[in-house]
C-alpha cells in the first residue's frame, strides 16, 4: 500500500465515518465518477466460481488470470492491510457516435467496441482515483491505499456488487439499473475502516437470455459463465497468434472487441453518454471502412492510436483483425485490392490471415 501508515482506526473525536463516507462519494462525483460505493474485503462467495473458471481453461492465454490464484478474491491478501474498498464507475459511451447497429450491419465498415473509440480509460480513471485519494488524505491525514483500474488481479465486478453498485449480468458484466453496463470500473483499496454499503437484494436479469442468444460465437456458455477462448473481445485483443479459423467468419466486421451482448441488453436503454471529453470519438473510428484502416502504415497506427486502448495490441495484430474483417466483407474491387496489397506483408501472421480472406472471397474457405 502507498503511504507509510498503520491501518487507520477512526478517533471518536475525529471525523465521523458515516459523514466521511458521504464526503468520499461526493468527491468522487465531482471527479467525474457516476457513482462511488464502499465494499468490504470478504469475497469468499466468489472463490469457487473463480477456481472452476480457471480449471476449465476458460481464461485461454490470459495466464495472468491464474498467476495470483485466489488472491484475486482476497483483497486483504493481495494488498495487505486492506480493510475497505472504494469502488467507482464512469460511463464511456461517446456522444454523437455513429450507431453501433448500423455499423455492424455494414460489412464494409469496421466495428470497434464503443469503449475504445476515445482515449485509453486506464490513465483517465487511475488519475481521478489518485486525486480522490489525495483529497481523502488532505481531510484525514496519510492512509494506506492503492489504486486499481483493470490493471491487477482484482475481482472488479465482485467488489462492485458487494458495494451495491449493481448486479452481475448473465454476460458477467456489471449492470446498474440507472446506467446499464456501458461504464468503466475502478477501485481504491484502503486501510480505512469505512462503513460498508449493502449489496442489492438480488439480481434483475430474471429469465432474460438475450445476451446469451446474441453472442456471435456462443462464448457465454451458461448464464454468468464466459469461455474467453470463444469471445470476440479475447480473440481480437488478448490472443497473441492466429485467430482460430472456425471463429473467423463469426467475427464479421468486429476488428477490436465486441458489444453484442450489451447492445441487446434491455437495461442499456438507461445507459447515458459520457461527459468525459477523453472518451469522445477520435480519428473517426466510429464510422470508418475496413479498407481505409487496412491502408494505414505502421507510422499511421502509432500516431493515431497513441493514447488509445487499441495501441497495446500493436500494428501486426491490428492488421490481422482487419484482414479477417475484409475476408468477411462484401466482395468488391476495393476490398480485394486492399487484401492483395498485403499478400507479401513482412508479417507471417498478417500474410496468413490475408490468404484466408482472399480464399474466402474466392469461395475456397
Amino acid at each position: 500500500m502507498h503511504a507509510d501508515s498503520c491501518p487507520v482506526e477512526f478517533d471518536p473525536a475525529g471525523p465521523d465515518p458515516v459523514a466521511l463516507a458521504a464526503r468520499i462519494k461526493a468527491w468522487a462525483h465531482e471527479l467525474g465518477f457516476a457513482r462511488a460505493a464502499i465494499a468490504g474485503t470478504d469475497l469468499r462467495h466468489a472463490e469457487q466460481g473463480l477456481s472452476d473458471w480457471l480449471a476449465a481453461g476458460f481464461h485461454g492465454e490470459m495466464d495472468y488470470m491464474a498467476r495470483h490464484g485466489l488472491k484475486r478474491a482476497r483483497p486483504a491478501e493481495l494488498v495487505p492491510g486492506t480493510r475497505s474498498v472504494i469502488t467507482v464507475f464512469m460511463p464511456y459511451q461517446p456522444p454523437g457516435a455513429a450507431g453501433a447497429e448500423a455499423n455492424l450491419a455494414d460489412g464494409e465498415r469496421a466495428y470497434i467496441s464503443r469503449y475504445a473509440l476515445g482515449r485509453d480509460y486506464h490513465k483517465v480513471l487511475r488519475n481521478r482515483l489518485q486525486k480522490l485519494a489525495e483529497r481523502l488524505a488532505a481531510s484525514i491525514g496519510p492512509f494506506g491505499h492503492r489504486v486499481f483500474v483493470d490493471s491487477a488481479p482484482v475481482l472488479e465486478v465482485a467488489l462492485a456488487v458487494a458495494g451495491g453498485q449493481g448486479w452481475r449480468g448473465k454476460h458477467t458484466l456489471l449492470i446498474n439499473r440507472d446506467y446499464g453496463s456501458y461504464f468503466f470500473l475502478g477501485e481504491l483499496f484502503t486501510d480505512l475502516a469505512l462503513p460498508l454499503d449493502d449489496p442489492l437484494p438480488d439480481e434483475h436479469c430474471g429469465r432474460c437470455t438475450r445476451c446469451l442468444d446474441a453472442c456471435p460465437t456462443q462464448a457465454i456458455v451458461a448464464p454468468y459463465q464466459v469461455d474467453a477462448r470463444r469471445c470476440i473481445s479475447y480473440l481480437t485483443i488478448e490472443l497473441q497468434g492466429s485467430i482460430p479459423v472456425e471463429f473467423r467468419p463469426m467475427l464479421g466486421n468486429r476488428v477490436y472487441g465486441c458489444d453484442d451482448c450489451q447492445l441487446v441488453c434491455p437495461w442499456n436503454r438507461f445507459a447515458v453518454t459520457s461527459e468525459e471529453a477523453d472518451f469522445h470519438v477520435r480519428h473517426g473510428l466510429d464510422d470508418v471502412t475496413l479498407v481505409e484502416l487496412f491502408a494505414w502504415s505502421a507510422a499511421d497506427f502509432s500516431e493515431r492510436m497513441a493514447g488509445s486502448a487499441i495501441y497495446r495490441i500493436g500494428y501486426e495484430r491490428w492488421l490481422r483483425n482487419l484482414a479477417v474483417g475484409l475476408g468477411n466483407a462484401p466482395t468488391t474491387p476495393a476490398v480485394l485490392a486492399a487484401l492483395q496489397s498485403r499478400v507479401q506483408d513482412e508479417s507471417g501472421l498478417v500474410r496468413e490471415h490475408v490468404a484466408w480472406a482472399l480464399a474466402r472471397h474466392a469461395g475456397q474457405a
